[in-house]
């Protein structure tokens, strides 16, 4: 991977070239993401207590992070939006703590990372820096929104509100021209997807060993390739790009997913939009129907949490499930396996979009015309390097974490108070970017038919199927003892 490269070109999802003279996105979002997971980690180990470092009872969610106090988001609100920017202790509802510097951090951490990324790509800084700051307000608004008690008990999560928010405006007042060159989205995400890396511990996924992994790498891969055929071959949807988005985002783990495969097949920013809004839609209607349906239908917890964890496509919606179906139990384990499931199904996105890249780079487009090299060369050349990135700090905290106990708690505490909220600020205003350059008769054309829709419905009755089956078989009868108290 050249770092730097000059005279070159650029593929987004669009696949469009686009002149640069600096380093290319993939290196940005890599050095960039990377350089703050180790910045969590450099002061949260120069942070480390006194006392008790490898207590866990002491410090359940792992060593307090300094850098928590400079990054939040809005707090759940009810009728007073004001009551967002303060934490009411639950203890003792008299006592709030202002979260106003917090958030407005937050927001400069995120105009941070776009003037970061738009230095190591060698473009100017001035004329980027108005329009980042109006982003990571417009990210904050729809945290905001997603912050509200009725639309946060829904669990209708940030992802929703950015899209919706960058759809409203981009397609009602239009994007004005001094704001364009703000518009990183692809950056963004790319350089949250790093971040995400540090969340993924290799120790956690294997917590449920051999049936956790059955349930996540034997039925995705099955799904993703079965609905990709049925959408090319028996729908004829004509973009196969399409076709793979929607069955990635559908199968692997929604948005993440979506957008890795993304970049190795180049979809266009319409396809991933689409793909994302039916993944966000879903979760939803999947999060509040699957629990009470588990519990009806008599299906055991543990292999409901199972089925929720290898179908929803959000993490969090996937916990929120979880607890759901864990609550009138009082048993947390169904959460616990829902996570886990989840988690080992996110490890899979380097496997998939490199997958991807060689399906695409020897089959899909080898008669394109034009130079050609190996496969090998094209594969690697297709592949989006920033998952490169996304395992580099998934090994390097797994090892951490493994290390000792309290370097597990050095991890944990990294992760807690910077690095998931870092991520959510970056996919946030991600988003809202992908949202403003959205533009709905653009999107026409793949939703006249209504052909994605009935692929995606016809991929997740699938998924619901075999992962049912899968964890059945695994959690119900080959490896119940792993989840037995």
């Amino acid at each position: 991977m050249h770092a730097i490269e000059t005279d070159a070109t650029e593929a987004g999802f669009s696949g469009a070239p686009r002149p640069r003279r600096g380093w290319h996105e993939d290196s940005a979002a890599i050095v960039v993401g990377g350089l703050l997971v180790a910045l969590a980690l450099a002061v949260g180990w120069n942070a480390r207590p006194p006392e008790n470092a490898d207590a866990r009872k002491a410090f359940p969610k792992g060593w307090p992070n300094p850098l928590s106090a400079t990054i939040d988001k809005p707090q759940t609100w009810t009728d007073a939006p004001a009551r967002a920017l303060v934490v009411v202790d639950k203890k003792d509802p008299t006592k709030v703590r202002p979260v106003t510097v917090p958030i407005l951090c937050g927001m400069a951490w995120v105009v941070g990372v776009l003037a970061a990324g738009t230095i190591l790509r060698g473009r100017g800084l001035t004329e980027v820096l108005p329009g980042a700051a109006l982003l990571a307000l417009l990210g904050g608004l729809a945290y905001l929104l997603s912050a509200q008690k009725v639309i946060n008990d829904y669990n209708l999560e940030y992802p929703l509100w950015a899209l919706l928010v960058g759809l409203v405006i981009g397609n009602t007042v239009g994007v004005p021209r001094w704001l364009e060159p703000a518009l990183q989205g692809e950056f963004l995400i790319k350089t949250g997807l790093v971040v995400f890396g540090a969340e993924v511990l290799f120790s956690r996924l294997l917590e449920l060993g051999l049936p956790g992994l059955l349930t996540s790498w034997v039925v995705t891969p099955i799904v993703l390739v079965a609905t990709y055929w049925f959408g090319v071959h028996v729908m004829k949807i004509p973009s196969k790009s399409l076709c793979m988005v929607i069955s990635a985002d559908m199968s692997v783990c929604g948005v993440s997913a979506a957008i890795a495969t993304g970049a190795a097949c180049k979809a266009k920013k319409e396809e991933l939009s689409l793909a994302i809004g039916l993944s966000l839609a879903f979760t939803v209607a999947m999060m509040v129907a699957m629990p009470p349906f588990i519990r009806r239908a008599g299906i055991d917890p543990i292999v409901g949490g199972a089925w929720l964890g290898g179908t929803i496509d959000a993490t969090g919606a996937v916990v929120a499930a979880g607890e759901m179906l864990g609550r009138e139990l009082d048993d947390k384990r169904p959460a616990e396996v829902a996570a886990t499931v989840k988690m080992i199904q996110n490890s899979m996105i380097g496997i998939i979009a490199f997958a991807v890249a060689v399906y695409w780079a020897g089959w899909v487009e080898s008669g394109t015309g034009g130079p050609r090299t190996s496969l090998a060369a094209e594969a690697w050349a297709r592949f989006p390097k920033f998952i490169l990135g996304f395992l580099a700090a998934s090994i390097v905290c797994s090892f951490l974490y493994t290390r000792s106990p309290e370097q597990a708690l050095w991890v944990d505490g990294a992760i807690a108070g910077f690095i998931a909220r870092m991520r959510g600020w970056l996919f946030c205003v991600g988003f809202v970017c992908m949202g403003l350059q959205t533009v709905f008769r653009e999107l026409a054309p793949y939703l006249a038919s209504g052909r994605p829709l009935v692929l995606y419905c016809g991929g997740q009755a699938l998924n619901l199927a075999l992962s049912l089956a899968m964890a059945s078989l695994t959690f119900g009868w080959l490896f119940r003892k792993v989840v037995e108290p």
